[in-house]
């Protein structure tokens, strides 16, 4: 039987409970055999100080443990230089070549999509699914809106990462916006603490 994999990448910076959100609705309403969670190495479109490759790797697999169709995928981090989702595709192909490949977008993402390096080939190889908020509608590139793709219910979840550390950094609490043992790896090791990381 052919397995469906989904491809969910990001800085993760940190994870959040809206990503798994949209990693549990894929699962249950794609029917997928795993969800590979891909930390970005050096996300090229960022242009703010990002955490570490390392915090950010560890936060994933704090924020995934105990889910068994979920995986940490390091190869984005292991192979160094900017981090192109295309590229990534390509190698899991290569290494997996009779699996069908879902992209998890979430809105923000799928917005921008036509800005990402060679978007045309990458769409050619992987089904594309969209986190689906209600009410919170997404302007999207006309050759982007004209592409098939799967929409995941999602509840409307106000969480973003930029927010979750600007609380940080103000003092905030963050409980309910990450998982408990993310939230204590960040007070154990003081992230968000810099404003230059904003």
């Amino acid at each position: 039987m052919t397995r469906r994999i989904g491809l969910f990448g990001g800085t993760f910076d940190p994870p959040h409970l809206a990503h798994l959100a949209l990693a549990r609705a894929a699962v249950t309403g794609l029917r997928l055999d795993e969800v590979r969670w891909i930390p970005a190495g050096a996300p090229w479109q960022k242009t703010r100080n990002i955490t570490s490759a390392a915090h950010r790797e560890e936060m994933v697999h704090l924020a995934i443990a105990g889910e068994p169709r979920f995986v940490l995928d390091r190869c984005e981090i292991q192979r160094g230089g900017a981090s192109y989702t295309l590229d990534t595709v390509r190698k899991l192909q290569a290494e997996q070549p009779g699996a069908e490949w879902v992209l998890l977008l979430g809105q923000d993402q799928y917005g921008s999509l036509h800005t990402w390096r060679n978007w045309q080939d990458l769409v050619r190889l992987v089904q594309l699914a969209v986190a689906n908020r209600p009410g919170d509608p997404v302007l999207l590139h006309a050759d982007v809106a004209r592409l098939p793709h799967h929409d995941v219910p999602i509840p409307p979840m106000d969480i973003s990462s930029s927010d979750i550390r600007r609380r940080v950094l103000a003092g905030e609490s963050i409980n309910g916006l990450v998982p408990p043992d993310v939230a204590s790896y960040i007070a154990r090791h003081r992230l968000y603490k810099d404003a230059a990381a904003h």
